[in-house]
């Protein structure tokens, strides 16, 4: 059904490109080389951003299991939190691509300004209701863990919650250079973050043995470094206007919320749910945590090029919305999924026959090293079929306005699907772990079932530009 549901959406936008070629009026707002390099550079970011928590995890795990969970646990809550001011950045970057599309600079800079001051104020306030509920929040989740991971957890959190907001900082920069089609500021600034964050990794955690604090440390010392060369650089950038001010334009701000408020709440509701599966994930024990924990840092190499490619949709198609280019809209949608199908078939075949001597790297028991790899072959097969179908098509949607969709859609596919059925899986019939990564994967599936409709019926294009004025 998915192979036949992919032919439909390539054939589908194929002779919509046929037909674009044959009566474009207009040149192709992005060359073959123009997408290369929007998207290379996506990729390394992306590599670089898994590996700087694979760092804190693979250096950390000579502390043992205890410290591994606690930062595993905290890492959970962190992507939720953390993801509310990435969806704003993500409205932001929406509306500045479609301004860009239309060559309004007055309204560029006066939306990428907004942004900085929307997502500043929010990443202010949860990182003071972190700080203050830092212990209430793990009790709530997670309940009776162990005392060891509950320490080792309420350290980390501690510390990584001061980094919200440099990391919001980092983000609403880094999306905004990527909306230009410029995305090799932040890998370069990316790379300088992991070594840095390495380099104290190493001194902090082997050298002073700090433990886990060391781990977070030198993650919040990269974060500021990261914001700070950021924030400089576009400042001194020329190319697009950025109006910082302390001042709150309400049409702007209510068009950038249009889109990053829906996307906030899906995205929030679906960490949420990873939360609860959390907690349930917990309940198998220290073993079931650490497998977890590890098995998950894998599986996001596997899903790399996926979510680089669904990043550069938000630049290519709101380029495009903001243009009125609807066809050339619908052929980069497909282009661009058919690479991400291609790259992740040549990832995950590249990493499966490795998957033994990768978990061998992180000091696991050989109980739990073996659950581990059993869930990253999963994960990489199933992979390889629904992620792109169910992750890409989303940002392209987003793009041209249409977010109550795919807010709705991806709401109702992770309650239903992700924790109900996890529950069901793993609890009454007895799956464990397994269950709840079934689970996820039914929740893919049925994501890119209504995604793939959506746009082959072409109903997203009644959205298009309904946000700009």
């Amino acid at each position: 059904m998915i192979r036949k549901m992919r032919e439909g959406i390539f054939q589908r936008l194929s002779s919509e490109t046929t037909e674009m070629k044959e009566h474009q009026e207009t040149p192709e707002m992005f060359s073959g080389k123009q997408l290369r390099q929007l998207i290379f550079p996506l990729v390394v970011e992306q590599i670089l951003a898994v590996f700087m928590g694979m760092a804190d995890t693979i250096m950390v795990a000579s502390c043992g299991e205890e410290a591994v969970s606690g930062i595993s646990i905290v890492d959970t809550i962190n992507v939720l939190l953390i993801g509310l001011f990435g969806a704003m950045a993500a409205g932001g970057s929406v509306v500045t691509a479609q301004y860009m599309g239309r060559r309004d600079e007055k309204s560029v800079a006066r939306a990428s300004g907004q942004l900085f001051l929307a997502i500043g104020g929010l990443s202010i306030f949860l990182m003071a209701v972190t700080l203050l509920f830092n212990q209430q929040l793990l009790r709530l989740i997670y309940g009776n863990i162990s005392p060891e991971v509950m320490n080792n957890g309420r350290t980390y959190f501690y510390i990584s919650s001061l980094s919200y907001p440099f990391l919001a900082f980092y983000n609403s920069s880094a999306a905004l250079f990527r909306t230009s089609g410029n995305s090799k500021v932040s890998m370069q600034v990316s790379l300088a973050a992991n070594l840095c964050n390495i380099a104290g990794n190493a001194l902090l955690i082997y050298g002073l043995r700090m433990g886990v604090a060391g781990a977070g440390l030198s993650t919040l010392f990269s974060r500021i470094l990261s914001a700070v060369v950021m924030v400089v650089l576009l400042r001194k950038q020329s190319y697009f206007p950025v109006e910082f001010r302390l001042r709150v334009d309400k049409a702007m701000l209510r068009q950038i919320l249009y889109i990053g408020v829906p996307n906030g709440l899906e995205n929030s509701i679906f960490q949420l749910g990873k939360l609860l599966l959390s907690s349930l994930t917990a309940s198998f024990g220290t073993m079931a945590i650490a497998a977890n924990a590890v098995a998950s840092t894998i599986c996001g190499l596997e899903t790399i090029p996926a979510n680089a490619i669904g990043i550069a949709l938000v630049t290519v198609v709101g380029q495009c919305i903001g243009a009125g280019e609807l066809k050339q809209a619908r052929r980069y949608m497909g282009k661009l999924l058919k690479t991400a199908y291609i790259w992740l078939l040549v990832l995950n075949l590249s990493i499966i026959p490795f998957l033994k001597p990768i978990s061998g790297l992180f000091h696991l028991s050989g109980e739990t090293s073996a659950l581990a790899v059993k869930l990253m072959l999963y994960h990489s097969i199933c992979c390889m079929m629904f992620h792109p179908l169910s992750f890409c098509l989303t940002n392209g949607l987003r793009a041209a306005n249409d977010v109550r969709f795919t807010m709705t859609v991806s709401i109702c596919s992770m309650w239903i699907c992700r924790i109900v059925l996890a529950y069901v899986l793993s609890l009454y019939f007895g799956l464990g772990l397994m269950g709840i990564w079934i689970a996820m994967t039914i929740d893919w599936l049925v994501r890119a079932i209504f995604f793939s409709t959506r746009v082959l019926s072409g109903k997203w294009c009644q959205y298009a530009n309904r946000n700009l004025r």
